[in-house]
């Protein structure tokens, strides 16, 4: 299925088991896209029989992936047909490790947030193996919590801030953490011993993009999502695909030699973008040692906050330094319209809490430099996600699963019933 749209019969698997399964996707996807509908209209929708929509529905049902919604009348003429609706008690864990803790969201089958959780966490600071631990910990919490509320969890999909080698499920390189070699899916799925589905590893900013082209400010366009935090990256969809690279490394703007080389990157490297943009190069240009703005165990939503409020005063350090982390940010952005062509530029993190201060000058910086000017160029959009993206990417992930092969989940049942939850 691509779209919403049935594959035409030569895109479809020939053996009847196969089909089976490409079909109950379609019929999943279709109520995900366009919600409840009833048994006539999914099968006038998809080209499938009517026979074959009760069937594949019967079967869904069985799954614990559909159930009966409301009654439809079309029109208000004849007898009222009832609706299938997706059922919410399957969902997708993202879990996002950061430099100050470890965040945690949960996604239905429908797309709603049904938890988020945030816990403080010096990740850098005490190792690898220890944050691993307290990740696992906060997890199996989230866990038994989904569970007691009756829902069933099919995958859990980790974002990192750094460089992901997808085959080796590692974490290469992380500055921003202080990590090297970390394997992250090893780690957590012998501590996590299959409590929920397999475990993914993605970069933090791709999930990013993957959870804005889902569902955020551009869902559905051609798009680079920057993540705004202690590090930068880029997450870039194109064509509906995550633009990786050869090695899978794509999108490490953050690492642009376009800053002062006076400034010392994490990376061991001198004017990176992100020595100029990051939130420590915000907080150099607006605060000194010992102000609480540098506190790094307060929650970055409070320090954001604080710095918000002094430029709304006025204060004149803070505003000069937000105007400085703009212009730079203007150059990268100006950088990525050309080299891309995205149809949107989305500033996430903090970017995204800090907009109004930082896209005005972005936007006239992107205007005046791009080549590819005029109404059809790119735009730029403030994250509606925040700090969330990466997890509900990452949850979206988790979900993908089900999306396309609902028959898997079957396994995923009997694994919770064994570990004692509800289905």
């Amino acid at each position: 299925m691509r779209d919403g749209r049935v594959l035409s019969p030569a895109a479809v698997p020939v053996d009847h088991l196969a089909l089976r399964r490409h079909n109950l996707a379609v019929v999943v996807n279709r109520l995900r896209a366009d919600g409840p509908r009833s048994r006539a209209r999914i099968a006038a929708d998809t080209g499938l029989t009517k026979a074959t929509v009760s069937s594949l529905v019967a079967e869904l049902v069985e799954l614990g992936l559909v159930r009966d919604g409301e009654l439809e009348r079309d029109g208000g003429i004849g007898r009222p047909g009832q609706t299938i609706e997706l059922d919410g008690r399957v969902c997708g864990l993202g879990v996002e490790i950061r430099p100050d803790g470890v965040a945690i969201a949960a996604l239905d089958l429908r797309g709603t947030e049904v938890i988020a959780r945030h816990v403080m966490l010096d990740t850098a600071g005490i190792g690898a193996e220890r944050a691993l631990d307290a990740v696992a910990e906060a997890v199996v919490a989230a866990a038994t919590e989904l569970r007691r509320r009756g829902l069933r969890i099919v995958g859990l999909t980790v974002a990192v801030p750094g460089l992901v080698d997808a085959a080796a499920e590692m974490l290469t390189h992380s500055p921003t953490l202080s990590w090297r070699e970390v394997a992250v899916v090893d780690g957590l799925s012998r501590r996590l011993t299959g409590q929920v589905g397999p475990v993914r590893l993605e970069n933090d900013a791709n999930l990013g993009a993957r959870a804005e082209y889902a569902t955020g400010a551009a869902a559905g366009c051609d798009l680079v999502y920057l993540s705004g935090y202690i590090g930068v990256g880029a997450g870039i969809v194109v064509g509906g695909a995550l633009l990786r690279g050869a090695d899978g490394y794509g999108g490490e703007v953050g690492h642009l030699p376009i800053g002062d080389r006076s400034h010392v990157c994490g990376c061991g490297r001198r004017g990176c973008w992100e020595t100029e943009v990051g939130l420590g190069a915000l907080l150099r240009e607006v605060a000194d040692p010992g102000d609480p703005l540098t506190d790094m165990s307060a929650p970055v939503e409070q320090r954001l906050a604080e710095i918000r409020r002094r430029a709304e005063l006025g204060d004149g350090r803070t505003v000069r330094g937000l105007q400085a982390v703009a212009a730079s940010l203007s150059i990268g952005c100006s950088m990525l319209a050309d080299l891309v062509n995205p149809r949107v530029i989305i500033l996430g993190g903090y970017f995204a809490v800090l907009s109004d201060f930082l896209t005005p000058a972005v936007e006239t910086e992107l205007d005046r430099h791009r080549l590819a000017a005029g109404p059809q160029g790119c735009r730029i959009e403030r994250s509606t996600l925040g700090f969330a993206a990466a997890c509900w990417g990452g949850a979206h992930i988790a979900l993908e699963t089900v999306l396309t092969d609902p028959a898997s989940t079957a396994d995923t049942a009997v694994q919770t019933e064994v570990l004692g939850g509800t289905t």
